[in-house]
């Protein structure tokens, strides 16, 4: 009798096995060939997830196999919904402003900040634009509410801005004074300044559990592990390339790679951040720079400003899928996705342009006249619960 019930229950299993692989085996995450790529979000597994031990004060992960999937197309924070969506270009040679209607593709208003702005930089808390003005050593802010400019904060060398994922501390990569400067999210108010030993510290990106992040030093083609709760450099090491010169850094949906750009190797390196050992290379393009998530997690857009091209890797399939090619060439450079995912924006930084790509087709929708030396632009608002900083990292 025993052996008879156990049987019944190996055959409902067997059976409800054989079910669900079915289930998985229809339910296929191909992107339609008309829809763009990251403009839907893909089905969710009802499975239990992991719990990840964060950076105290730091959100829960959502999922740990996916870490930007608060970023789905048109998912959108309370605190940003009401914001007009906007294109906010930083023009490093004309110390202004361009604002972009995205829907009509035009101008619609410039205003002067201060000297050489390199990036615009959402904040953790997602209610402040801060425009990043390097060599006039001040932040300003911007109100996404009216696109606006406010009253500039005092700040050195700003060339890059970050924020830690407890939201308590913004990340200046000074790269002129080779230092990380640790401040105040909203005051700005200096908490520690850390000098490095490497030139021109600029980009950065955060491991899943917040502990630690990524950052690359563009003038000595090196690369830094800082310890987050410590303000602490623990690792450093060179590039294995004569004269490299790394940039964006971004990781993957899963949180096992850091993917770092680098314009004169041009292409990725693509290092373990946990072992923190020699990283591989993959080829993309002639000044690799630029690195963007596809609002459904697969893909990755490489910017290749010294080519006029963007490449696109997917983390499925582990390789490099498509390359587009911008009409008569650009320098595309910094940028962002939009908000439902369907276009990639990117600055022209020797054109004094900005470009609008369908993610559908790879084909430019508009290339559009700003000021001169465009770079770091942020679209804005996007989905995701809050800011870890550069032209909009989500989480």
């Amino acid at each position: 009798m025993r052996t008879t019930k156990a049987a019944r229950l190996l055959a409902a299993g067997a059976a409800l096995t054989a079910l669900t692989l079915l289930s998985a085996c229809s339910s296929g995450s191909q992107h339609p060939k008309k829809e763009a790529l990251g403009s839907k979000a893909p089905a969710q597994p009802g499975v239990r997830r992991e719990l990840v031990n964060v950076l105290p004060g730091m959100p829960p992960v959502q999922n740990p196999k996916d870490l930007y999937a608060a970023d789905r197309p048109n998912q959108l924070s309370p605190v940003v919904r009401d914001f007009p969506s906007r294109v906010y270009v930083p023009n490093t040679n004309s110390d202004t402003v361009t604002v972009i209607d995205p829907e009509t593709y035009k101008v619609i208003d410039t205003f002067p900040v201060g000297r050489q702005p390199q990036h615009v930089v959402p904040s953790w808390d997602l209610k402040t634009l801060w425009v990043n003005n390097d060599l006039g050593n001040s932040l300003t802010p911007i109100d996404p509410k009216t696109g606006k400019a406010g009253k500039p904060v005092p700040v050195h060398d700003p060339y890059n801005l970050y924020f830690t994922p407890d939201g308590k501390y913004a990340v200046v990569m000074a790269s002129r004074d080779r230092r990380l400067v640790f401040r105040d999210a909203h005051t700005m108010k200096v908490v520690k300044s850390v000098p490095v030993s490497c030139y021109g510290v600029n980009h950065a990106d955060f491991s899943p559990d917040g502990r630690y992040f990524i950052v690359s030093c563009e003038f000595s083609g090196e690369i830094l592990k800082v310890d987050t709760a410590k303000m602490k450099v623990i690792r450093q090491e060179r590039l294995p390339y004569e004269g490299a010169m790394p940039q964006d850094v971004k990781i993957s949906p899963d949180g096992k790679l850091f993917y770092i750009a680098d314009m004169v190797a041009n292409g990725l390196w693509i290092l373990d951040g946990d072992k923190f050992t020699k990283p591989r290379f993959l080829y993309t393009g002639k000044g690799a720079h630029g690195l963007y998530i596809s609002r459904d997690s697969r893909v990755m857009y490489i910017s290749n400003r010294g080519e006029g091209t963007i490449s696109l890797f997917d983390f499925t399939e582990n390789k490099l899928t498509e390359k587009w090619h911008l009409p008569g060439g650009g320098s595309p450079d910094m940028g962002g996705v939009s908000a439902d995912g369907k276009v990639l924006w990117l600055s022209g930084r020797y054109n004094s342009e900005v470009y609008a790509i369908d993610t559908r087709t790879g084909k430019q929708l508009a290339r559009i006249r700003v000021g001169s030396g465009p770079h770091g632009l942020a679209v804005y608002p996007q989905p995701g619960r809050y800011s870890l900083g550069h032209t909009g990292i989500f989480r």
